[in-house]
């Protein structure tokens, strides 16, 4: 067996966890959305926390939300953002006041701030 092949990874996101798909893609509709998907997906691969965990987070997330909401419509990736923020503050992997940092960070960029060309 081939130790550089990619150890193949599914995440499996059925019923009230299912992101929006669109010709079996995930459908983003601003790129924060991947990026935080993206870094559930390598938390996830570094053994920080098992994906059934994340989505176990993510269902409870989004069904409190519809319990409490039960007409309004909700937006997946808001939910899965604070599903994975919970769970990284449950796993200890990263503090509440690093992460406010971190974000306030990200929110400080400018507009278009990794299209520069030289």
């Amino acid at each position: 067996m081939n130790t550089d092949e990619p150890i193949p990874f599914e995440m499996p996101l059925t019923g009230s966890a299912a992101p929006p798909i669109a010709n079996g893609e995930v459908v983003f509709e601003e790129p924060w959305q991947s990026r935080v998907f993206g870094v559930a997906r390598v938390l996830c691969e570094q053994g920080r926390f098992e994906w059934d965990e994340f989505r176990l987070h993510l269902i409870r997330q989004i069904d409190a939300w519809q319990h409490n909401n039960p007409n309004e419509t909700y937006f997946y990736f808001d939910h899965f953002l604070a599903a994975l923020t919970s769970l990284v503050a449950e796993k200890d992997i990263c503090s509440a006041a690093e992460l406010e940092e971190k974000t306030a960070q990200f929110e400080a960029r400018p507009f278009d701030h990794d299209h520069r060309h030289r």
